[in-house]
């Protein structure tokens, strides 16, 4: 999108975003255009944002904690096109949206129009504060009920609803949001699988929930009872951390840490990818963490940890643990446009995982990346599920359980 100048008008700016978003394909409907040129964004935004910051396709923070950790944002124009289309949603129809801001909430009102139902709730007291302020002050506060509740309990008074969508990133789907979900109603929501976010658009079948699409997303973590279970094991200072969600994994903090002083083992697959190939490094991400096995991820700051360490994504990297040791996904330069992938082992026992991953980077080469990718469901806790001779990661959440499940198998 062209740099938006400050002695642009917002007008301006917002047909720009369109045009951006249209240009990418993350637009492809009329309507979600319209909304998207007349719900005036820097509104929302807070005080003393610009107007090239509050149009750009971006995420505008409006709520820090004390430590520098964002809790409240207005997610990236893109990312809110893609959940609006998916959604699909009609005049006249009943939305309740889980984390709040306004801004995301007046685009949902557009889309419904006068005869539609629109229900935002986050816990936060001044982030409702600042929404309910927000919408007023642009006309959409007769239309948007903005209510400070824990988005765990949904909001039953306005339901069932024809979508809900969360703008929050959870690891769990609440009994009430499927209760208040209309019997053909899409649930969207940025559910968390062993650090791997996706925005899931999600319908009934049945006794369970079935993606029907998915996305790579990022969102802050959601609050309250429905908090994500994350576990951060620092291995040296905040300078390498590993992350765990998954409850049935667990990690020996000294070990590993230990782990690190040992002699690196390198172990490289055939494998590459173009740089511009985007999705190949989303794919292998879920499919790596997608293996019943022990497992996390590792973020570390390469400007303070030098050679140490060279994983692929210094922000979320598939990592094996096997006790003592540990193995992570890495890359190298192949050619000048594209990568090889890799696994780099650390430990008394660092070459086992290696060879492993690099084995995991084949099979999914061979099997998987060229395919649909996985199919992710959401069953109750307790409930049978499906017989499948496919591979298969069932998560266990306090009120779910979320199946991975990768065609084919491949191992």
């Amino acid at each position: 999108m062209n740099e938006l100048m400050e002695d642009l008008s917002p007008e301006t700016a917002r047909q720009q975003l369109v045009e951006h978003l249209t240009a990418k394909g993350w637009i492809t409907h009329p309507e979600v255009a319209a909304a998207f040129s007349t719900v005036p964004r820097h509104e929302f935004a807070p005080a003393g944002t610009s107007v090239r910051a509050a149009y750009a396709d971006d995420t505008v923070i409006t709520v820090r904690t004390p430590d520098g950790a964002t809790t409240s944002s207005i997610s990236a124009p893109w990312l809110q096109a893609h959940m609006l289309e998916t959604a699909r949603l009609r005049p006249g129809g009943r939305v309740l949206e889980i984390g709040s801001g306004g801004y995301n909430a007046a685009l949902i009102a557009e889309l419904v129009g006068p005869a539609g139902t629109v229900v935002s709730v986050d816990i936060d007291a001044q982030v409702i504060a600042n929404a309910q302020a927000a919408l007023a002050r642009t006309g959409y506060g007769q239309v948007v009920e903005a209510i400070c509740a824990d988005g765990e309990n949904g909001y039953p008074g306005g339901g069932p609803y024809d979508a809900i969508l969360v703008t929050v990133e959870c690891s769990d789907i609440p009994p009430a949001w499927i209760e208040q979900l209309a019997p053909e109603g899409l649930l969207v929501a940025p559910v968390r699988m062993r650090a791997n976010t996706r925005c899931l658009t999600l319908r009934r079948r049945g006794d369970h929930l079935v993606a029907i699409a998915a996305r790579q997303c990022g969102f802050v973590p959601m609050q309250g009872a429905g908090h994500d279970p994350v576990r951060r094991t620092p291995l040296l200072g905040n300078d390498i951390v590993l992350t765990i969600d998954d409850p049935s994994t667990t990690a020996d903090a000294e070990a590993l840490a230990a782990a690190l002083h040992t002699p690196r083992v390198e172990v490289w697959s055939p494998v590459t990818a173009r740089i511009d190939e985007g999705g190949a490094f989303e794919s292998i991400h879920l499919w790596l963490a997608s293996q019943p096995r022990p497992y996390g991820a590792l973020t570390v700051d390469r400007s303070r940890v030098g050679d140490l360490l060279d994983p692929d994504n210094r922000f979320v990297c598939p990592t094996l643990l096997a006790g003592d040791s540990f193995a992570h996904l890495t890359l190298r330069r192949h050619e000048q446009s594209s990568y090889q992938f890799g696994a780099h082992g650390f430990g008394p026992g660092g070459a086992a995982p290696a060879a492993e991953l690099a084995d995991l980077i084949v099979a999914w080469d061979q099997h998987h990346r060229h395919g649909s990718g996985p199919g992710i469901t959401v069953h109750p806790v307790g409930a049978p599920l499906p017989a499948t001779d496919d591979l298969q990661l069932l998560l266990p959440r306090r009120h779910s359980q979320v199946a991975i499940t990768w065609p084919g198998g491949g191992r």
